[in-house]
């Protein structure tokens, strides 16, 4: 599905226009996927600057004097649905967080659990206000400082017009179905996803001030970045590059930041032995297991929420595709892990369920159900491989981050070019400049802050665990 709105909801949009603005702010296409012409009109430094519409486009949206006015109008049922169903995504992306602690906290040892509840708590907290104070509109620039690659970000603004109580200029093509409010938080809970991805990669050896620095800069100057490239209609948006919820923009990115800091962090002590790899456990596989569900149903969220807006059809395909790829990847991962290791591997299973969410993520609104199915089959036979062929080349990922985010990610751009609608150079070309800008930008910075403040714990802090030398409190007590 393109961005491109019938008419009805084009009609919306100008009149939305007339109500919804913020102070200092363009209006832009706040989508995960918009492709929208040259605007007729234009916001900058709080001056409009506005071209005659066209005849029929006056008349197809009436100007509305108010966001009274608006409410009482025809369109009023139509947006108050579309922008409940932003929030209620909104909201179910919020809900991954609580995911991926429980993945990551199961999948590793117990004397780190506190240490990764906590550094999911902060990434969350830290992550949404510095979207607020910077991100989102370097993600979304109204002015770029290099056309198409980089914007300044700024504060979001607190009220929907400008000082002088002008409108801001929209096309006819922005998605007319939510305020910039509902637009602004649903964009801020996937921002700190990036960072959540590395905190998995990294766990039970990463110093925890330095990573909190790290993942401060990651996700409220890097990610916007490469954001804005697609969804804020910079150079890979004007190539024709599609990404509909963010398998590169999101999750490619984290995958490939979390490898860079992998690389200068080094695998946990004991990992590998000159006997070979040896298995470090995971000390809680049912909390993992409720951490996987409860990121499978954020997913729909996260993708369902990236239509822009509650169109039932739109709606209700993307979530077919979301859980026959989450499903085909799961059963995929179960048995390749079961020939390959010759056990059925629980892990395993779970991580497919993940890696076929993550691959159906840039093409769930074009690629057919049964189409999806395949994604999602390729998808859970990739990870078993991935993360075997890591542990054999000697990088430690505890939880399978790289793999699941960053190699299926790259996968699943690629497949909206090979099941869906896409043009495969625009894909390749996208995903692999994203990945490598993650890369190089984690690597500089992460070395950066290991010049400064080091970014490993002794090993003595490592032994004990890190609940108790970092936060001096264990996870589970007896009450002693």
């Amino acid at each position: 599905m393109t961005r491109r709105h019938p008419t009805t909801l084009r009609a919306l949009a100008l009149a939305a226009a007339a109500c919804f603005a913020i102070p200092l702010m363009p209006a832009t296409s706040h989508g995960q996927e918009e492709t929208s012409p040259a605007p007729t009109e234009q916001v900058v430094d709080a001056e409009v600057t506005t071209e005659a519409p066209p005849a029929e486009a006056a008349e197809e949206a009436p100007a509305y004097a108010s966001y009274e006015d608006f409410m009482a109008g025809p369109d009023a049922a139509m947006f108050t649905v579309n922008n409940l169903w932003i929030l209620i995504s909104a909201a179910l992306v919020f809900i991954m967080h609580l995911g991926f602690c429980s993945v990551e906290s199961g999948m590793c040892q117990k004397k780190n659990t506190v240490n990764i509840l906590f550094k999911n708590v902060f990434i969350v907290a830290v992550g949404a206000l510095g979207y607020m104070a910077w991100g989102f509109n370097a993600m979304y620039p109204g002015d770029w400082a290099i056309d198409g690659w980089f914007a300044m970000g700024s504060s979001l603004g607190n009220g929907f017009a400008d000082e002088a109580g002008r409108v801001a200029g929209v096309t006819s093509e922005y998605n007319p179905g939510y305020t910039i409010w509902a637009d602004f938080i649903f964009q801020a809970m996937f921002a700190a996803t990036a960072a959540t991805i590395v905190s998995g990669a990294v766990a039970e050896r990463v110093k925890l001030t330095s990573f909190m620095v790290y993942a401060a800069i990651l996700v409220t100057i890097l990610y916007p970045i490469t954001g804005s490239w697609k969804w804020g209609t910079g150079w890979l948006d004007r190539m024709g590059f599609a990404d509909f919820a963010g398998s590169t923009l999101v999750h490619a990115f984290g995958g490939f930041a979390a490898l860079a800091a992998i690389l200068i962090l080094g695998p946990r002590r004991g990992k590998f032995t000159k006997d070979g790899v040896k298995p470090i456990l995971p000390h809680n596989l049912p909390l993992a297991n409720i951490g996987v569900f409860m990121l499978f149903l954020g997913w729909f969220g996260f993708n369902g929420g990236s239509v822009l807006s509650a169109d039932p059809e739109s709606v209700s395909r993307v979530f077919v595709t979301t859980a026959m790829s989450g499903f085909a990847g799961g059963l995929a991962a179960i048995f390749a892990s079961w020939i390959l290791l010759k056990k059925p591997d629980l892990s395993m299973a779970l991580n497919g369920i993940l890696a076929g969410l993550v691959g159906i993520t840039a093409g769930a609104d074009v690629i057919s159900p049964w189409a999806s199915v395949l994604v999602g089959l390729i998808s859970g036979a990739l990870v078993v491989c991935s993360v075997l062929f890591f542990d054999k080349i000697k990088i430690d990922d505890p939880v399978g981050a790289v793999s699941v985010h960053g190699v299926c990610g790259i996968f699943g751009t690629l497949a909206v070019a090979i099941f869906g609608t896409g043009s495969f150079m625009p894909q390749l070309i996208g995903t692999v400049s994203i990945s490598i800008f993650a890369f190089v930008t984690s690597f500089i910075l992460f070395y950066i802050i290991k010049v400064v403040m080091g970014v490993r714990v002794s090993a003595q802090e490592e032994q004990e665990g890190l609940d108790v030398a970092e936060h001096g409190s264990p996870a589970y007590s007896d009450g002693h």
